[in-house]
């Protein structure tokens, strides 16, 4: 299969997830991969999150499809995994919450009768890691963050078209960036 290359896993605090609404797909191609754009300008197909499994319930009817709920020190991101992913389905299943976990997945998009965009993760695999691994994901996050904001100043083509759709407060994602990294100190 030439050209196939896979996406990089973006690292993106659940905050900024969640306050995410502007999908695309590059290309008319069927299997062109769909991207959510955050307000700081991460082009999201995959992404890698790390943070504590805090509850999950198997919400399928006619088979295990299980949701579970993964807290980072903003907020929550929801996974689903079913038939379709099954490693990841079977650590749901098996996991004792709380604990940390280390995801990479898709970011997924449903669109309310309202207009509300609500944004979930199917993950690619699910590994059970420790409070360390956790912090430096925070760390590393944080990084990126604080980059993609410097980058919204400076242009480029995901930060213009980031800018003109949420025109993003900047010192809003700093603080979440702030209140991240504050979360680490209390853990010490």
């Amino acid at each position: 299969m030439a050209g196939y290359f896979r996406e990089i896993a973006r690292r993106i605090f659940a905050q900024e997830f969640r306050e995410s609404n502007l999908t695309f797909k590059d290309g008319d191609d069927q299997y062109a991969p769909q991207y959510l754009l955050t307000p700081t300008g991460a082009k999201v197909n995959r992404m890698f999150i790390v943070g504590t499994l805090t509850e999950k319930e198997d919400v399928g009817t006619d088979s295990e499809y299980w949701r579970g709920r993964v807290s980072d020190p903003t907020g929550s991101f929801l996974v689903y995994a079913g038939q379709y992913q099954p490693e990841a389905a079977q650590v749901l299943v098996e996991c004792e919450t709380p604990a940390f976990v280390a995801i990479v997945g898709k970011q997924s998009t449903y669109t309310t009768n309202e207009g509300d965009v609500l944004t979930s993760i199917r993950p690619e695999s699910i590994q059970i890691v420790d409070g360390d691994t956790r912090d430096m994901w925070v760390l590393d996050t944080a990084k990126q963050t604080l980059d993609r904001l410097n980058l919204l100043k400076d242009g480029g083509p995901d930060a213009a078209k980031s800018v003109e759709h949420y025109n993003p407060d900047i010192e809003h994602y700093r603080a979440m960036v702030k209140q991240a990294l504050e979360s680490l100190k209390e853990y010490q």
